[in-house]
């Protein structure tokens, strides 16, 4: 089935979808969930052929540039992938306006407070000196 073949007569004359972004959110979803998948196997393939049993371990792992690169990515297109989903729980099921309005501002705020501690923490452990490292553990 083509793309012209599932929008109404009316998507298909003006050339846009229902909400005029709709597929373009789902492709966001879509290319998150990719990306999440390549990341998460990274990820545990990092914790099983390293020994992360220990802070010290574990800080020098992210302290490679390659980890810290992909460790932010996983960490930021992880919460950008559920603040995708969050909003559209909101928008799907939550249906007074005003409720709806604060849901979004509120969630937008949450996702944004929780990527800035994440890239604090990541930074904070990337500045870490080993020789604190050794003294902590």
């Amino acid at each position: 089935m083509t793309p012209l073949k599932r929008r109404s007569a009316l998507g298909q004359a003006k050339g846009e979808g229902s909400a005029q972004q709709g597929s373009h959110h789902w492709m966001r979803q879509r290319m998150t969930s990719v990306a999440l998948v390549v990341l998460g196997l990274w990820f545990f393939y990092g914790l099983l052929t390293h020994n992360l049993s220990n802070y010290k371990e574990v800080v020098s792992w992210l302290q490679s540039p390659f980890s810290f690169a992909l460790m932010t990515l996983t960490l930021v297109i992880g919460l950008y992938h559920a603040f995708l989903g969050m909003q559209v729980v909101i928008e799907d099921y939550v249906h007074h306006e005003g409720v709806k309005f604060a849901g979004l501002v509120g969630m937008k705020l949450l996702f944004a407070f929780l990527v800035l501690a994440s890239l604090y923490s990541l930074l904070k452990i990337q500045s870490i000196a080993v020789s604190t490292v050794e003294f902590m553990s």
